[in-house]
């Protein structure tokens, strides 16, 4: 998901870098053979949430008890965490010190964790994929080990500190590649795209070999689409663990081609499908001076508590019905906090164009129709 619209650095040696280079209705379809029963992966990205305690948010259980908003989350069900990094924000969330510094607070909670590589000063999604500015006139070679060294640094820093990372996923939502132009895809050649990819793949895989990698697109929407891109990284020699899609009803589709997308990439490349992001609407109202980036309910789920909780509860069973491990709620704590805006440039003024969207109301109370699922 993206707005984009309104430390220390280990290096890749020469054999390293010379190996990368060379929704609608409640009826979910039934599950297809072999789909996985459960959910192990119970999932919220809780990037924004950090800077929202620090600026005195209140969160409280939709009894009306203030509680700790994680153990809040997992009362709820939830049981992993995602948190997204950026290499230089203007505002310093999230760069690899604000992750450190919460991967503490995640892990000492229980959580298991999942850290979203943006390669990005900013918002990466399939419009726009902008390279750090350090990186800004790095051609592909110089790129394949920037991307090495960042993954490696703060994978390493993390273990270091006891919080290494169960997952990791390198590029967000890169439906034609990341770190645009050199990592793009044009005609069909995924070659360059490939080069990152395996340095991101190696990386991780040198600091902790159990760490797992996802590979993330939005290609929910379409069997060809999906196809397209996973098809090309293989054949171009990628590695990966797990794949990672997003699902939104407002761009996806419906629920029961979720579930076909999902079986397909499933049985086709042989790894388990995580649903990285998804999300749904309790209002259409907005809370702030930032209009919301959905705002419209999806069909068949009205903009309301249980319409919210109802939707979820959908596309958490459509994935199942197609073998996912993992569903992922996107920023269901971020509501309306002023000075937690979108924009990592103007991060104090900048409104929240997801008020509507987070699972907790715009005076920060749960909504008890949400739960995430086995």
């Amino acid at each position: 998901m993206s707005f984009s619209g309104p430390g220390r650095r280990a290096t890749a040696s020469g054999a390293v870098l010379a190996a990368v280079l060379g929704v609608t209705t409640l009826t979910v379809p039934a599950a297809p053979a072999g789909a996985a029963s459960t959910l192990t992966m119970r999932g919220a990205d809780v990037s924004t949430l950090q800077r929202a305690v620090e600026l005195g948010a209140k969160y409280y259980t939709a009894d009306g008890t203030q509680a700790d908003p994680l153990d809040i989350l997992r009362s709820a069900g939830v049981d992993y965490l995602r948190l997204r990094v950026w290499n230089n924000p203007r505002s310093g969330y999230n760069n690899a010190a604000k992750v450190l510094a919460y991967a503490r607070t995640v892990k000492a909670k229980g959580f298991r964790l999942l850290v979203d590589f943006h390669y990005s000063d900013t918002w990466a999604d399939p419009g726009v994929q902008t390279k750090p500015a350090a990186w800004a006139s790095h051609g592909i070679a110089a790129l394949t080990t920037d991307v090495y060294d960042y993954t490696y640094a703060l994978c390493r820093d993390l273990k270091a500190q006891g919080t290494t990372p169960d997952s990791v996923q390198i590029g967000n939502e890169i439906n034609v590649g990341m770190l645009w132009n050199d990592g793009k895809v044009v005609n069909n050649d995924f070659r360059n795209l490939a080069a990152l990819l395996k340095a991101g793949y190696q990386a991780t895989k040198a600091c902790h070999s159990d760490t797992q990698v996802m590979i993330h697109t939005a290609n929910a929407d379409s069997q060809a689409h999906a196809r397209w891109f996973y098809d090309g990284i293989r054949a171009a020699g990628v590695t990966w663990d797990a794949t990672a899609l997003s699902y939104y009803c407002n761009w996806h589709g419906t629920l029961a081609n979720l579930t076909s997308v999902i079986a397909d990439v499933r049985t086709r490349y042989g790894r388990p499908v995580v649903l990285a992001e998804t999300a749904a609407p309790f209002t259409t109202a907005n809370a702030d001076h930032t209009g919301n980036s959905i705002s419209t309910a999806c069909p068949g789920y009205p903009a309301t508590w249980d319409g919210q909780g109802a939707a979820f509860t959908a596309v958490q069973q459509a994935a199942k019905a197609g073998g996912a491990i993992g569903v992922f709620y996107w920023e269901p704590t971020w509501y309306a906090v002023p000075g937690n805006g979108w924009d990592p440039n103007d991060i104090a003024n900048s409104g929240d164009g997801w008020d509507n969207m987070a699972v907790f109301n715009w005076t920060g109370v749960l909504n008890p129709a949400v739960r995430w699922i086995s």
